[in-house]
């Protein structure tokens, strides 16, 4: 598993209760709420991709986004879901 989702995991299971994380592979993971996935999160190397569970895809670059700036924005779009 790559260092970023590693510290992405850390920074969302502290900030996002009742999420649950679901690895796809060593650069995917997938987050799940109430048994549904609604975010998966793949690291391309210079970038990380949030993919929503309708589709739609936004690319971070690592150098700016740090994962507990990430984890926030996952935080903020997980709650809009309720």
């Amino acid at each position: 598993m790559s260092e970023y989702i590693k510290q992405l995991k850390i920074q969302i299971a502290s900030k996002v209760p009742g999420v649950k994380f679901q690895d796809k592979s060593a650069l995917e993971v997938m987050i799940l709420r109430e048994g549904k996935a609604v975010l998966t999160i793949r690291d391309e190397k210079d970038y990380v991709v949030l993919t929503t569970s309708d589709g739609n895809s936004f690319k971070y670059d690592k150098w700016y986004t740090k994962p507990e700036h990430l984890a926030d924005t996952v935080k903020v779009y997980i709650e809009r879901l309720k």
